[in-house]
């Protein structure tokens, strides 16, 4: 296992671009199992470990993936599906892979997907993509870890969450796109990622009205066309960035994003006393000699994101006063907080809700990261810190971000990576 070690305090300053988006690339791949005929190609793929797994799993069920690492380039060949079952062995790994139940059960009628892993964030429940294709009449059952889908064609429908959920819409869009009449998605996610989805299908040929509203109507098409997409900016990569320089008190641009997909995160910032310019695809953030304290709440898009709170809560810890932090997405997503504590973080958790009582200065230390975004969060704050940090179990931050520390370290930051 591989490690960073951080010498800190850090300033991070400079320019640089953000990934691809790992929540768009996954499910846009997962969308390519609907195209029958010819090769899909996908741009601006990032390296990540999550990638590496899920074309395992679409090579598993048939199609031929090849993947261009230097010039992030997939192609997938899904013209001969030879296997309807997705394996736990694979599945465990990451939530994303659920995202292939859609296209299989669409394009062979039934599906046997395991109920599927990745970070442990608590309960993060299948139960909306479950339920939606049973109200598209497609029978489900549940029977040694696996959720078994039948039902050829699926039939349109008027399908109600019960809360905006982004890998639920976007499994949907799969099925309800080569379904048997119309299907009307009320309280769709309204992500970027949601509408880089609909966006590819729409290319491939697809008729999805709607998406990043509430609202998302399919009209239904006999089949879809192999197209090339490219895969827009990680804004969850850039957010970590320019958190990382409102907390070092450092000058940032990062570029290959939409400004507007980080309102939520640029105010919050702005509230702790950072300057905030944003261009057309690009965010600058310069950090003042110590940020105010914050009150948010994380919540689906337009909200603030849940995968940057760990990061927030980091920028929190040497405030000059006391932040409030409450969670409504996943009801178990503060397990970085000890982590943070041993760096001399003053933290108390109350539920669902993080009490943030800002230090002077936090110290060097030994911590682990105990998911992708906590980790990055987490490094964060030894950027910070004053002396030596190691961070553990940095193989989670590496399924959500190619080579962090090389890239922390361009921006000035004293860090790289060495083997345990």
């Amino acid at each position: 296992m591989d490690k960073f070690v951080i010498n800190g305090p850090a300033r991070l300053s400079g320019k640089i671009r953000t990934d691809g988006s790992k929540n768009a690339a996954l499910p846009i791949m997962a969308g390519a199992l609907l195209v029958s005929k010819g090769e899909t190609v996908i741009k601006n793929v990032p390296p990540l470990r999550d990638i590496n797994t899920f074309i395992k799993v679409l090579e598993y069920l048939g199609a031929k993936v090849t993947y261009d690492r230097t010039a992030r380039v997939v192609t997938i060949d899904a013209a001969r599906l030879t296997n309807n079952t997705a394996p736990y062995e694979l599945m465990r790994q990451m939530r994303a892979s659920f995202l292939v139940l859609g296209p299989v059960l669409a394009r062979l009628g039934e599906a046997r997907v395991s109920l599927p892993g990745g970070c442990s964030l608590g309960a993060r429940p299948v139960d909306f993509h479950i339920k939606a294709f049973a109200a598209m009449k497609a029978e489900i059952e549940e029977t040694g870890g696996y959720i078994i889908a039948t039902g050829k064609p699926l039939q349109g429908d008027t399908i109600y969450f019960d809360r905006p959920s982004h890998t639920g819409t976007e499994n949907l869009l799969y099925g309800a796109v080569l379904a048997k009449g119309k299907t009307t998605i009320i309280n769709a996610a309204c992500d970027p990622e949601v509408v880089d989805v609909a966006e590819y299908l729409n290319k491939a040929g697809a008729k999805i009205h709607g998406a990043g509203t509430p609202t998302i109507t399919v009209e239904p098409v006999r089949k879809l066309q192999a197209v090339e997409h490219t895969v827009s900016g990680d804004r969850l990569v850039a957010g970590t960035y320019l958190i990382g320089a409102a907390m070092t008190g450092g000058d940032v641009e990062v570029s290959g994003i939409v400004p507007e997909h980080l309102t939520m995160v640029t105010r919050k910032l702005e509230e702790m006393g950072a300057t905030v310019a944003g261009k057309r695809r690009s965010i600058r953030v310069t950090g003042p000699k110590r940020l105010t304290p914050v009150n948010f709440t994380t919540f689906p898009f337009p909200g603030f994101p849940t995968d940057l709170q760990a990061c927030m809560m980091a920028a929190a810890c040497t405030a000059g006063g006391t932040s409030h932090i409450k969670e409504t997405v996943f009801i178990d997503r503060f397990s970085h907080t000890m982590e943070l504590r041993r760096l001399g973080a003053d933290i108390q958790v109350h539920s669902a809700e993080a009490v943030v009582n800002g230090v002077d200065s936090l110290h060097g230390a030994e911590v682990m990261a105990p998911d992708i975004r906590a980790g990055a969060g987490i490094t964060l704050a030894c950027l910070s810190a004053e002396g030596t940090s190691e961070v553990l179990r940095v193989y989670h931050v590496d399924r959500g971000y190619d080579h962090l520390e090389e890239k922390l370290a361009s921006l000035g930051a004293d860090i790289s990576r060495s083997s345990m």
